[in-house]
């Protein structure tokens, strides 16, 4: 069982861990041991995320969800399974985590009279400088 809180856990059933050889460091030794992890969480089916945490949770992963609606994480950094292994369970964490804060609701304003004001001053100086650069004929200095 995998905690994410004290009212979230998500359990074994979810988690399928399948182990790779990796491309990173490890000389010889890369090609015999499969020390990187895939991480995969049947996230659609888990009955432990609300709808809206889930929604998050797939606009957060990107590439990373698949159409089946499972959450595909990879780590290869370290030469040590346990450690990769370690790894990707906490990167997991962090994204259900992040999943779980509701964005805030944006208030619309509007700009205040001083800015606007402002901005139509700028914009009149800002014209007066360009008809300025204008062709210049003869009498006009």
């Amino acid at each position: 069982m995998l905690r994410i809180n004290k009212d979230i856990a998500i359990e074994d059933w979810e988690l399928t861990e399948n182990f790779i050889r990796s491309s990173g460091p490890g000389g010889q030794n890369v090609n015999k041991v499969s020390s990187a992890v895939e991480l995969r969480f049947e996230a659609a089916r888990s009955p432990n995320l609300a709808q809206p945490v889930k929604n998050r949770l797939r606009r957060l992963a990107g590439r990373r969800w698949t159409t089946e609606g499972a959450l595909v994480l990879q780590c290869d950094e370290t030469r040590s399974q346990a450690r990769n292994r370690d790894i990707v369970r906490d990167r997991l964490v962090e994204l259900i985590r992040k999943a779980l804060i509701p964005p805030k609701r944006r208030i619309p304003t509007k700009p205040t009279l001083g800015s606007k004001k402002r901005r139509l001053k700028a914009k009149k100086a800002r014209g007066e400088v360009k008809a300025l650069r204008g062709n210049v004929r003869d009498g006009e200095v």
